[in-house]
């Protein structure tokens, strides 16, 4: 059983996703759009082809995205290819370092440069010296 793509709730849900308002959509369409009319249009299952081009230009989105997009298809796909495991919430739970020994690793490189500018505020000083006397 093939499921119907529904072109005006498609056009709804890019616009949406845009936050694009119903009457900011009707007046880049021109002058014969106005907010009722999109709220109509959405509700239709097919949009004439012509009239779908107009809403792509205006939104920047192919018409192939208005004509082809299932929600329920793509929920499915998320669900098939992400598990639990897979993304972590971005968190790396098994670091390939110790975080304590980076840590200390920084600290120690860190009073280290300090050190050497130190030394080179040090000879800077010998050599200011040694102009201001000759």
């Amino acid at each position: 059983m093939e499921q119907k793509i529904h072109q005006g709730r498609n056009v709804k849900r890019f616009r949406e996703m845009l936050n694009i308002k119903q009457e900011a959509l009707a007046y880049n369409l021109g002058e014969d759009w106005n907010q009722k009319k999109i709220s109509m249009l959405e509700q239709k299952d097919v949009i004439e082809d012509n009239l779908l081009k107009q809403i792509s230009a205006v939104l920047k989105i192919p018409v192939e995205a208005f004509q082809n997009f299932d929600e329920e298809q793509a929920v499915n796909i998320i669900a098939n290819t992400f598990d639990n495991g897979s993304i972590l919430n971005g968190i790396n739970h098994n670091p390939t370092f110790h975080p304590i020994e980076k840590l200390v690793q920084l600290h120690e490189e860190k009073i280290a440069l300090y050190e050497r500018m130190l030394k080179e505020k040090d000879e800077m000083m010998v050599r200011l010296e040694k102009l201001i006397n000759k």
